[in-house]
C-alpha cells in the first residue's frame, strides 16, 4: 500500500513576480536584510532608542559594559543583515536564533515583555523566510518571469 508521501506530491510554486509566495519571500527577504542592518548601525548612535535599557545587566558586565556589548551586538546584526541579503538560506535561521537570544535576554530582565512578544513575531517571520528561501534561494536562479 503506498504511503501518503508517495502518492501526494507538493504542487510546484511558480517563481514569478506575480506569485504570492514569491512576493512574500521578497518582502521577508528585504525586511530581514534592512532591519538588522539599521538596528545594528543604531547600536553605535542610539538615535532610535537607548539600546542598553533592554540589556540584562549581568550580560552587559560580562563584556565590560552595556555599551561595549551593544557595539558587539550591532556589528553582529549588521553582518546578519548582509548574510540574509546574499544567502537567506543561511542568514534567516541565524537571525531567528539571534531573536531567540534577544527574547531570553528580555525574559531575564523581567520587564519589556511586550518587546519580547514582538520579537517572537519577528522570530516567526525569520523562520518563514528560512522556509521560503529553501525554495527561492537557488545558486543559479534565473530572474523571475513577469
Amino acid at each position: 500500500m503506498p504511503t501518503i508521501a508517495a502518492t501526494h506530491q507538493a504542487a510546484p510554486v511558480e517563481e514569478s513576480i506575480k506569485s504570492p509566495a514569491f512576493q512574500a519571500y521578497q518582502i521577508l527577504h528585504w525586511v530581514f536584510t534592512v532591519v538588522p542592518i539599521l538596528a545594528g548601525v543604531d547600536k553605535f548612535f542610539n538615535k532610535l532608542t537607548e539600546w542598553t535599557m533592554y540589556l540584562w545587566n549581568p550580560l552587559g558586565r560580562i563584556f565590560g559594559s552595556a555599551g561595549t556589548f551593544m557595539h558587539i551586538a550591532g556589528a553582529l546584526e549588521i553582518v546578519a543583515g548582509f548574510l540574509v541579503a546574499f544567502k537567506p538560506k543561511i542568514g534567516a535561521p541565524i537571525v531567528a536564533l539571534w531573536l531567540a537570544g534577544i527574547i531570553v535576554n528580555i525574559l531575564f530582565q523581567q520587564s519589556n515583555y511586550d518587546i519580547a512578544l514582538r520579537d517572537f513575531g519577528l522570530l516567526a517571520g525569520a523562520l518563514a523566510l528560512s522556509r521560503l528561501a529553501m525554495h527561492f534561494d537557488h545558486p543559479h536562479a534565473e530572474l523571475p518571469r513577469v
